[in-house]
């Protein structure tokens, strides 16, 4: 019951803030946050940063996510026999870039055109690259943790989680095609799914064990 309470004000918490965000994003008061942002990060543009960022990018994308997503499904539903994890990760990784396409045409925001290094189409926010990194490698470490037992272990698998979600999300920054609202609303989102989901199937591993007399 603890862990629905504290859940529950999680997402009520997080979806303030996405309203907060979608609201300054809607009446354009976050333009200076944003214009800000976007000049510190291009102000570090260099050709072999932007090449670096380039192969970061590409792995947000669904040509590397949707392969790299059913290989992890695949090998924890039959080879690792972990059943409940590979539906988790499936329900995570579909359902993030399905609420992302409505949430992009419910606010039809366009793209930035300050310093567009890279060509990208659609709406921009919430950004998909943010949404699908953070609930992706978020889900991979939740399941991650279960498997790994040193506290190395598991440090080291935080940090790679973080690493990929920010660089991946900072390069669409950097390339000019998200603005740094995108961003912060695409992490949002993707935590509030990430949290109901995760209740929801901790719930169900939770009624499904024996009780112990």
């Amino acid at each position: 019951m603890r862990k629905i309470s504290f859940a529950l004000i999680l997402c009520i918490g997080l979806a303030i803030t996405f309203i907060y965000i979608a609201t300054t994003v809607g009446n354009n008061s976050i333009a200076s946050f944003d214009t800000t942002a976007i000049a510190f990060v291009q102000g570090l543009e260099a050709p072999w940063l932007t090449a670096i960022l380039k192969v970061f990018t590409t792995m947000g994308s669904g040509y590397v996510v949707v392969p790299m997503a059913l290989l992890l499904v695949v090998i924890l539903y039959f080879g690792l026999r972990a059943r409940p994890q590979a539906w988790l990760l499936l329900i995570v990784v579909t359902g993030t870039p399905l609420f992302n396409s409505l949430l992009k045409l419910y606010f039809k925001r366009e793209r930035p055109d300050i310093h567009r290094i890279l060509d990208a189409h659609g709406f921009s926010f919430p950004s998909g690259h943010a949404m699908i990194s953070f609930s992706l490698y978020a889900i991979i470490a939740f399941i991650a943790w279960g498997f790994i037992k040193t506290a190395m272990g598991r440090v080291m698998l935080l940090l790679f989680t973080a690493f990929m979600i920010l660089t991946i999300s900072i390069s669409r920054i950097y390339l000019g095609v998200h603005y740094p609202s995108d961003i912060i609303g695409g992490f949002t989102i993707s935590a509030l799914w990430l949290t109901i989901v995760i209740t929801i199937y901790t719930y169900w591993l939770d009624k499904k064990r024996p009780i112990r007399i």
